[in-house]
C-alpha cells in the first residue's frame, strides 16, 4: 500500500522492473504529499534560439533542435487538493501525451497537442505531461525513436503516469514495441476517439456504428502472449474442445480475428437496416416538399447550441468535445411562415478516424442530401480556419462538398475585435452569431430563409372556405405572394410545388 492509499499489485516480472514500479508508486505518493519531483537533467527543454526555420534554407533541420524532446507547458491537469488528487487516482488514468512534429508550424503541433489534451479530459483522464519531437516523419519501429522512447519511459516513471497517449494512429508494430519500452499503456489517436464515442453513444443505430468502428480497428491490432497462442484443442484429441473446434487446430487469435468477423458482418446488415429506416424518413419529407437543414462542423463549435436557439429543440449541450453522437432532427419556421427541418450531426475533428467515417456514413448522408449546409465554426477558437478546412475534408469524403454551404461564424461574445476584423476579411460571407446570447439569430433566420429552394410552380386561385386545409398547406410548403378574403373565398397568389399545384388545380382563378 503507498502513501496516497493507492494499493500497488506486482505481477511476475524482473527485479528491474519491480524496482521501477516500486519507484513510481514512491513518487506518487510524494506528489500526493506536495513533494515535488525534479525532471530529469536530459528531459529539460532546449535553450530558445537553437534553431531559426527562417534560416533553414536546405530542407534539414539543426541537429540540437531536430533531436530535442519538447516539453509542453500549460497542458497539466493536475489538481492542488490532495484529497481530490487520491479520489481522481482511483477513477481516472494519468497520462503522459507524446507528439511528433513532422510538419507545420510549432503552434500548429502545439494546438495539436492541446486538442488532444482535450480529448484526454473528456475520455475522463489527467494529463500529467506532453512532450514534442520535431521529426521529417515519424519513427517507423518506435514512432518517436528508441533513444526518445527511453526519455518518455523516464518522464512516465517519475510522474507516475500509467497511459501514454500518441497523437496520431499508430502501427501495430509501434505499439507493440512502445509498451515494451515504456512498460505501461500506450494508445493512439484513433483510439481515444474511438473510446470517446463508445463514452456518449446513446441511440441503437449509434452504439451499433461505435463498435462496428471500434472492430475494425482492433482486427489488425490483436496480439496474443503466452498461452494465447496456444493451439485450441485439434485434430482426435480425447475429450478435444467440442464441436465446432475440431480440426488442425486454430490458434487463439485466429478464433478472436474469425470472432470479429463474423461480428462485423452481424453490425454491417444491422447498420444497414437502420439506414434503410432513416432512408424511408428521408423521402418521406422529400414527398411533402419539406426543404431540410444541415448543421455541421467542427466538435464542440456549438452545434447545439445553435438548434436549440433555432428550435427549442432541448438537445444536450456541454463543454465537451463530441457531448452529442446521435443526430436530431427538428422542424423549423422561417419568417416568411415556411416550414423546413434543421439536422444536427455529429461533430468532426482533425484526423477523423475512417473507420468513424464509414460507420457512420449512413447518419453523415443526412448532410449529403441537405438542401442547405449550416458550417457552424468556432470564432473563439485560436485556429477556426483549420478547423474549416478539416470539416472540409470529412465533407469530401462523404460526398457533400457540393451541398450549399453557410458558413455561421458562432460565439462572437467570447471573441476580441482583432479577431472579428480578421475572421471577417478572411470569411466575408460569414454569418456572425452567439447562440449562448442570440445575438444574430434573427439575421441568420432571414438568411436561411432566403437560402432555401423557392417553389418553382406560381399559382393563382380561389380557394373556398371549406377547405381550409389547402391553404394551411400553402402557408406551409409553399411561397404566399399575396392573400385576400373574399366572399367565395380564399383568392391566393402563392409559388408551390407540383404536388401541391395539381390538388390546387380545380379553384385555378383568372389573375387580377
Amino acid at each position: 500500500m503507498t502513501g496516497d492509499g493507492v494499493r500497488v499489485t506486482l505481477d511476475p516480472m524482473t527485479t528491474a522492473q519491480n524496482r521501477a514500479v516500486l519507484a513510481a508508486a514512491q513518487d506518487r505518493a510524494e506528489r500526493a504529499e506536495g513533494t515535488p519531483t525534479p525532471a530529469p537533467e536530459s528531459l529539460r527543454p532546449a535553450p530558445a534560439g537553437q534553431w531559426d526555420e527562417a534560416d533553414d534554407t536546405t530542407g534539414s533541420y539543426d541537429l540540437e533542435a531536430r533531436g530535442a524532446l519538447r516539453r509542453v507547458a500549460g497542458l497539466s491537469t493536475e489538481l492542488a487538493d490532495v484529497s481530490e488528487v487520491e479520489y481522481r487516482q482511483l477513477r481516472l488514468e494519468r497520462v503522459v501525451l507524446v507528439g511528433v512534429w513532422a510538419e507545420g508550424t510549432q503552434a500548429d503541433a502545439d494546438r495539436s497537442l492541446a486538442e488532444l489534451a482535450a480529448l484526454a479530459e473528456t475520455a475522463g483522464s489527467e494529463v500529467l505531461e506532453a512532450v514534442s519531437q520535431r521529426r521529417d516523419k515519424p519513427d517507423a519501429g518506435t514512432y518517436v525513436g528508441s533513444g526518445k522512447a527511453a526519455e518518455i519511459r523516464d518522464i512516465v516513471a517519475s510522474t507516475g503516469a500509467d497511459t501514454v497517449i500518441c497523437d496520431g494512429e499508430l502501427t501495430p508494430g509501434q505499439l507493440n514495441a512502445l509498451e515494451k519500452i515504456l512498460k505501461v499503456k500506450v494508445v493512439d489517436r484513433t483510439a481515444l476517439i474511438l473510446d470517446i464515442f463508445a463514452q456518449h453513444a446513446t441511440s441503437r443505430e449509434g452504439k451499433a456504428q461505435v463498435e462496428l468502428a471500434q472492430m475494425q480497428y482492433m482486427l489488425p491490432r490483436l496480439r496474443g502472449w503466452g498461452e494465447s497462442l496456444s493451439r485450441q484443442a485439434g485434430g482426435r484429441v480425447a475429450g478435444g474442445g467440442g464441436i465446432g473446434t475440431r480440426g488442425p487446430g486454430e490458434t487463439k487469435i485466429e478464433t478472436d480475428r474469425r470472432r470479429i468477423r463474423s461480428r462485423v458482418s452481424k453490425l454491417r446488415r444491422e447498420i444497414a437496416g437502420m439506414a434503410t429506416a432513416r432512408a424511408t424518413q428521408r423521402s418521406g419529407r422529400d414527398r411533402n416538399a419539406v426543404p431540410s437543414v444541415a448543421i455541421a462542423g467542427y466538435t464542440n463549435a456549438g452545434k447545439s447550441s445553435l438548434l436549440n436557439r433555432l428550435t427549442g429543440a432541448g438537445v444536450l449541450v456541454e463543454n465537451a468535445l463530441f457531448a452529442t453522437l446521435d443526430p436530431t432532427v427538428r422542424r423549423a419556421q422561417s419568417p416568411d411562415g415556411r416550414e423546413y427541418t434543421l439536422t444536427d450531426t455529429v461533430g468532426f475533428v482533425r484526423h477523423l478516424p475512417h473507420q468513424l467515417v464509414d460507420s457512420f456514413r449512413s447518419t453523415l448522408e443526412e448532410v449529403a442530401g441537405a438542401d442547405l449546409l449550416l458550417h457552424v465554426v468556432d470564432g473563439s477558437d485560436p485556429d477556426p480556419l483549420g478547423q474549416i478546412d478539416a470539416v472540409h475534408v470529412v465533407l469530401r469524403e462523404i460526398d457533400a462538398a457540393a451541398v450549399p454551404e453557410l458558413i455561421v461564424v458562432n460565439k462572437v461574445d467570447a471573441m476580441t475585435e482583432d479577431d472579428v476584423l480578421t475572421l471577417r476579411q478572411a470569411l466575408p460571407g460569414a454569418v456572425w452569431v452567439s447562440a449562448r446570447t442570440g445575438e444574430g439569430i434573427e439575421r441568420l433566420r432571414e438568411i436561411v430563409a432566403a437560402r432555401l429552394p423557392h417553389p418553382d410552380v406560381e399559382v393563382e386561385v380561389l380557394v373556398p372556405y371549406d377547405r381550409g386545409d389547402l391553404v394551411a398547406r400553402v402557408h406551409r410548403d409553399g411561397e404566399v405572394l399575396s392573400e385576400q378574403h373574399e366572399e367565395a373565398g380564399t383568392r391566393l397568389s402563392a409559388r408551390v410545388d407540383g404536388g401541391l399545384a395539381a390538388a390546387l388545380e380545380q379553384f385555378a382563378a383568372p389573375v387580377g
